[in-house]
C-alpha cells in the first residue's frame, strides 16, 4: 500500500527523480564507503533483516496441515514474495526522494519521504499501519519463540523442562513457555537502555546467520542418510547447488556482519551467548545424558 501510494503521487505531483537511483548521495565523499566493513559491504546484505523470520513457518510445522509440502513452500513463496515487494518499496522511495542531504540527515528518513509526498495526515496512517504490522511479526516471534522451548523442553533438553512443556488442556498451546518468552522480552526491554539493546539487537542479526550456516552444514554432513518422503516439497537436481550457494552467502554475510569495527560489543554477547548455550550442553552430556541420546518423538505434543 505504501508503494502505491508513493507511485501515485509523484506521477501526479512529478516530485523526485530517477536519477536518485544511480546517485550516491551524502556519502560521495565518505572514507572508507568501498572499504571492508564499509557502508556498501553492509547495504549488500540488508536482505537479509527479511530472510530472517520467514523460517518460523518450520517452527510451526508441528501445527500444519500436510507439513512436508506446504511448510517449505510457505517459507519459498513468502521470501520471493517479501524480497520482489521490498525491493519495490526502496526503488518507490528513492525515487520520490526530493532533497537527498536534506531527508538523509532526518532521524526517519522513510517517514520523511513519505509526509514530503503525501502529506501529515497520510504519513501517519501509513505508519500506524506499518506498526501494526511491526506488532503482528513480533506476535509471531512470540509464538515461535515459546514453540521453541517447547520442543526442548519435550525432549527434557530445556531447564525446568517438566514445567515448560505443559500444554493446556482446552487452548492445545505451551502457555509456560509462552509468558517466559513474554517476561524475557519484557524483562530486556525494562532493564536495558537504548545503545545495549541495540547492540542486542544487532547481536540477534549475528545469530540467525550462524544458526543457519550450522543447519546447512549438518544438512550437508548427513544428507546421504536422510529418507525422502514420497510427495514433500523437493528441490530435484538443484538440492545440492541451492544448499552450497546458501552456504557461501551465509559465510559471507556472517563476515560482512562481524567485520566492521561497531560490530565488536555485539560480537562479544554472541560469543558469551554460545560459551553459555556450549556449558548447558556439556552440564546435560555429564548429569542428563540419555537426554541427549533419545528422541522421544511426539509423545507430549500439543497437536495431538
Amino acid at each position: 500500500m505504501p508503494s502505491v501510494a508513493l507511485v501515485i503521487a509523484v506521477a501526479v505531483t512529478g516530485d523526485g527523480a530517477v536519477g536518485n537511483l544511480t546517485s550516491r548521495g551524502v556519502v560521495e565523499d565518505t572514507p572508507g564507503y568501498f572499504a571492508v566493513g564499509g557502508g556498501l559491504m553492509l547495504a549488500m546484505i540488508m536482505g537479509l533483516a527479511t530472510l530472517v523470520g520467514f523460517d518460523s513457518a518450520a517452527n510451526l510445522a508441528e501445527e500444519a496441515r500436510d507439513p512436508f509440502r506446504t511448510v517449505p513452500r510457505a517459507i519459498v513463496g513468502s521470501v520471493v514474495a517479501a524480497g520482489v515487494l521490498g525491493m519495490l518499496f526502496l526503488i518507490t522511495l528513492t525515487v520520490a526522494i526530493d532533497d537527498i542531504p536534506r531527508v538523509s540527515a532526518e532521524g526517519s528518513p522513510v517517514a520523511a519521504i513519505m509526509r514530503d509526498q503525501l502529506g501529515p495526515a497520510m504519513e501517519r496512517t501509513l505508519l500506524v499501519a506499518i506498526a501494526i504490522a511491526f506488532f503482528g511479526a513480533g506476535i509471531v516471534v512470540m509464538v515461535v519463540c515459546s514453540r521453541l522451548v517447547f520442543a526442548m523442553s519435550r525432549d527434557a533438553r530445556f531447564p525446568a523442562h517438566r514445567l515448560m512443556r505443559r500444554v493446556n488442556p482446552r487452548t492445545r498451546t505451551p502457555i509456560p513457555a509462552t509468558v517466559l518468552v513474554f517476561a524475557l522480552g519484557v524483562v530486556l526491554m525494562v532493564a536495558l537502555p537504548g545503545a545495549a539493546l541495540l547492540e542486542l539487537v544487532t547481536a540477534s542479526t549475528i545469530l540467525p546467520a550462524l544458526t543457519y550456516g550450522s543447519a546447512i552444514v549438518l544438512y550437508l554432513t548427513v544428507r546421504g542418510r536422510l529418507s525422502r518422503k514420497k510427495g514433500a516439497f523437493d528441490l530435484g537436481c538443484f538440492e545440492l547447488p541451492v544448499a552450497i550457494c546458501a552456504l557461501l552467502w551465509t559465510l559471507i554475510a556472517l563476515f560482512v556482519l562481524v567485520t566492521p569495527k561497531e560490530a565488536f560489543v555485539s560480537v562479544v554477547i554472541v560469543a558469551g551467548l554460545l560459551l553459555l548455550g556450549g556449558l548447558f550442553f556439556l552440564a546435560t552430556l555429564r548429569f542428563d545424558r540419555q537426554a541427549t541420546e533419545t528422541e522421544p518423538g511426539r509423545t507430549d505434543s500439543f497437536t495431538g
